[in-house]
Protein backbone atom coordinates (compact mmCIF):
# COMPACT_ATOMS: atom_id res chain seq x y z
CA UNK A 1 0.00 0.00 0.00
CA UNK A 2 0.79 3.80 -1.17
CA UNK A 3 1.77 6.22 1.78
CA UNK A 4 -0.83 9.22 1.33
CA UNK A 5 2.71 11.61 0.47
CA UNK A 6 3.65 9.27 -2.23
CA UNK A 7 0.58 10.02 -4.24
CA UNK A 8 -1.74 12.92 -5.04
CA UNK A 9 -3.21 14.65 -1.82
CA UNK A 10 -5.33 17.71 -1.01
CA UNK A 11 -3.67 20.86 -1.59
CA UNK A 12 -4.38 22.80 1.18
CA UNK A 13 -7.45 22.86 3.69
CA UNK A 14 -9.49 24.83 0.95
CA UNK A 15 -8.66 22.24 -1.65
CA UNK A 16 -10.26 19.84 1.35
CA UNK A 17 -13.04 22.19 1.83
CA UNK A 18 -14.34 22.85 -1.65
CA UNK A 19 -14.19 19.06 -2.38
CA UNK A 20 -15.97 17.91 0.38
CA UNK A 21 -18.67 20.73 -0.25
CA UNK A 22 -19.14 19.43 -4.15
CA UNK A 23 -19.22 15.83 -2.93
CA UNK A 24 -21.95 16.85 -0.56
CA UNK A 25 -24.21 19.23 -2.98
CA UNK A 26 -24.27 15.89 -5.62
CA UNK A 27 -25.12 13.20 -3.52
CA UNK A 28 -29.14 13.56 -3.95
CA UNK A 29 -30.22 9.97 -2.49
CA UNK A 30 -26.48 9.00 -0.92
CA UNK A 31 -23.15 10.23 -1.65
CA UNK A 32 -21.49 7.08 -2.24
CA UNK A 33 -21.32 7.13 -5.74
CA UNK A 34 -19.95 10.54 -5.78
CA UNK A 35 -17.57 9.88 -3.00
CA UNK A 36 -15.88 7.01 -4.59
CA UNK A 37 -15.69 8.39 -8.25
CA UNK A 38 -13.88 11.65 -6.66
CA UNK A 39 -11.56 10.29 -3.82
CA UNK A 40 -10.59 7.09 -6.02
CA UNK A 41 -10.78 7.83 -9.71
CA UNK A 42 -10.75 11.79 -9.58
CA UNK A 43 -8.56 12.96 -6.90
CA UNK A 44 -6.65 9.77 -6.35
CA UNK A 45 -6.21 10.63 -1.97
CA UNK A 46 -7.09 6.95 -1.93
CA UNK A 47 -7.01 3.60 -3.94
CA UNK A 48 -10.15 1.97 -4.18
CA UNK A 49 -9.08 -0.82 -1.54
CA UNK A 50 -8.58 1.69 0.80
CA UNK A 51 -12.13 3.56 -0.04
CA UNK A 52 -13.63 -0.11 0.69
CA UNK A 53 -11.73 -0.37 3.73
CA UNK A 54 -12.62 2.68 5.05
CA UNK A 55 -16.33 3.02 3.84
CA UNK A 56 -16.46 -0.55 5.70
CA UNK A 57 -15.19 1.08 8.82
CA UNK A 58 -16.96 5.03 8.04
CA UNK A 59 -20.26 2.47 7.87
CA UNK A 60 -19.55 0.90 11.50
CA UNK A 61 -19.20 4.06 13.23
CA UNK A 62 -22.35 6.45 14.60
CA UNK A 63 -24.09 8.68 12.37
CA UNK A 64 -23.82 8.79 8.54
CA UNK A 65 -21.06 7.12 6.75
CA UNK A 66 -20.31 9.70 4.31
CA UNK A 67 -19.31 12.26 7.35
CA UNK A 68 -17.46 9.82 8.62
CA UNK A 69 -15.59 9.01 5.83
CA UNK A 70 -14.93 12.87 5.00
CA UNK A 71 -13.89 12.96 8.77
CA UNK A 72 -11.26 10.17 8.26
CA UNK A 73 -10.02 11.45 4.73
CA UNK A 74 -9.52 15.02 6.32
CA UNK A 75 -7.83 13.74 9.35
CA UNK A 76 -5.41 11.59 7.43
CA UNK A 77 -4.13 14.77 5.44
CA UNK A 78 -4.20 17.54 7.68
CA UNK A 79 -4.99 16.24 11.07
CA UNK A 80 -7.93 17.26 13.60
CA UNK A 81 -8.00 20.84 11.22
CA UNK A 82 -8.51 18.38 8.13
CA UNK A 83 -11.16 16.71 9.75
CA UNK A 84 -13.16 19.90 11.06
CA UNK A 85 -12.74 21.73 7.43
CA UNK A 86 -14.15 18.46 5.66
CA UNK A 87 -17.03 18.11 8.17
CA UNK A 88 -17.85 21.84 7.41
CA UNK A 89 -17.74 21.49 4.02
CA UNK A 90 -19.90 18.70 4.24
CA UNK A 91 -22.20 20.80 5.86
CA UNK A 92 -22.38 24.14 4.84
CA UNK A 93 -23.49 24.54 1.14
CA UNK A 94 -25.75 21.34 1.34
CA UNK A 95 -27.42 22.95 4.36
CA UNK A 96 -28.27 26.05 3.12
CA UNK A 97 -29.70 24.28 -0.05
CA UNK A 98 -31.63 21.86 1.87
CA UNK A 99 -33.53 24.87 3.49
CA UNK A 100 -34.14 26.49 0.29
CA UNK A 101 -35.79 22.64 -0.67
CA UNK A 102 -37.66 22.50 2.19
CA UNK A 103 -39.11 25.87 1.15
CA UNK A 104 -40.07 25.03 -2.36
CA UNK A 105 -40.94 21.81 -1.30
CA UNK A 106 -43.43 22.73 1.48
CA UNK A 107 -44.97 25.30 -1.71
CA UNK A 108 -45.09 22.76 -4.67
CA UNK A 109 -44.59 19.41 -2.82
CA UNK A 110 -48.40 18.20 -4.00
CA UNK A 111 -48.30 19.31 -7.42
CA UNK A 112 -48.24 16.24 -9.44
CA UNK A 113 -45.35 16.68 -11.46
CA UNK A 114 -43.12 17.35 -8.45
CA UNK A 115 -44.15 13.80 -6.75
CA UNK A 116 -43.16 12.21 -10.83
CA UNK A 117 -39.97 13.97 -10.40
CA UNK A 118 -38.83 12.93 -6.95
CA UNK A 119 -39.68 9.37 -7.78
CA UNK A 120 -37.01 9.64 -10.78
CA UNK A 121 -34.73 10.93 -8.52
CA UNK A 122 -34.97 7.79 -6.28
CA UNK A 123 -34.80 5.67 -9.30
CA UNK A 124 -31.51 7.52 -10.72
CA UNK A 125 -30.29 7.01 -6.52
CA UNK A 126 -30.53 3.39 -6.97
CA UNK A 127 -29.25 2.61 -9.54
CA UNK A 128 -26.13 4.66 -8.95
CA UNK A 129 -25.44 2.90 -5.62
CA UNK A 130 -26.02 -0.58 -7.01
CA UNK A 131 -22.94 1.01 -9.85
CA UNK A 132 -21.32 1.59 -7.74
CA UNK A 133 -21.14 -1.22 -5.11
CA UNK A 134 -20.33 -3.29 -8.30
CA UNK A 135 -17.55 -1.18 -9.02
CA UNK A 136 -16.48 -1.45 -5.69
CA UNK A 137 -15.99 -5.39 -6.00
CA UNK A 138 -13.02 -5.38 -7.85
CA UNK A 139 -11.09 -4.21 -4.43
CA UNK A 140 -12.40 -8.17 -3.39
CA UNK A 141 -9.30 -9.59 -6.00
CA UNK A 142 -6.85 -8.53 -3.12
CA UNK A 143 -9.06 -9.10 -0.02
CA UNK A 144 -6.92 -11.92 2.22
CA UNK A 145 -10.29 -13.78 2.45
CA UNK A 146 -10.52 -14.08 -1.34
CA UNK A 147 -13.45 -13.94 -4.07
CA UNK A 148 -15.71 -16.57 -2.72
CA UNK A 149 -15.90 -16.12 0.87
CA UNK A 150 -15.88 -12.70 0.80
CA UNK A 151 -18.91 -12.84 -1.78
CA UNK A 152 -20.76 -15.09 0.91
CA UNK A 153 -20.39 -12.97 3.65
CA UNK A 154 -21.93 -10.23 1.50
CA UNK A 155 -25.07 -12.82 0.32
CA UNK A 156 -25.07 -13.41 3.86
CA UNK A 157 -25.60 -9.42 5.21
CA UNK A 158 -28.24 -9.02 2.47
CA UNK A 159 -30.37 -11.87 3.48
CA UNK A 160 -29.65 -11.25 6.71
CA UNK A 161 -30.92 -7.40 6.59
CA UNK A 162 -33.25 -7.62 3.34
CA UNK A 163 -34.61 -10.69 3.79
CA UNK A 164 -34.72 -11.68 7.18
CA UNK A 165 -35.28 -7.91 8.44
CA UNK A 166 -32.29 -8.55 11.33
CA UNK A 167 -30.99 -5.44 13.28
CA UNK A 168 -28.19 -3.73 10.34
CA UNK A 169 -26.42 -3.62 13.89
CA UNK A 170 -26.40 -7.09 15.13
CA UNK A 171 -25.45 -8.16 11.01
CA UNK A 172 -22.43 -6.26 11.14
CA UNK A 173 -21.28 -7.27 14.21
CA UNK A 174 -22.17 -10.39 13.71
CA UNK A 175 -20.79 -10.75 10.22
CA UNK A 176 -18.50 -8.34 10.04
CA UNK A 177 -16.67 -9.68 13.42
CA UNK A 178 -16.64 -12.89 11.69
CA UNK A 179 -14.83 -11.53 8.39
CA UNK A 180 -12.68 -10.16 11.17
CA UNK A 181 -11.99 -12.91 12.66
CA UNK A 182 -11.19 -14.93 9.21
CA UNK A 183 -8.79 -12.52 8.36
CA UNK A 184 -7.11 -12.04 11.20
CA UNK A 185 -6.31 -16.05 11.28
CA UNK A 186 -5.47 -15.90 7.40
CA UNK A 187 -3.14 -13.56 7.68
CA UNK A 188 -1.77 -14.87 10.92
CA UNK A 189 -1.42 -18.23 9.22
CA UNK A 190 0.43 -16.47 5.97
CA UNK A 191 2.96 -13.61 7.36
Amino acid sequence: MTTPSARPQPESLKDLFFSFTLLAIQGFGGVLAYMERELVERKKWLTRAEFVEEWAVARTMPGPPALNLSIMVGSRYFGLRGAIVSVAGMFFLPSFTIALMALAYARFGTDPHVIDALRGMGAVAAGLFIATGLKLLTALKTNPLGVPLCLVLACLSFVGVALLHWRLVYVMFGLGGLGYLLTYLKLRGNP
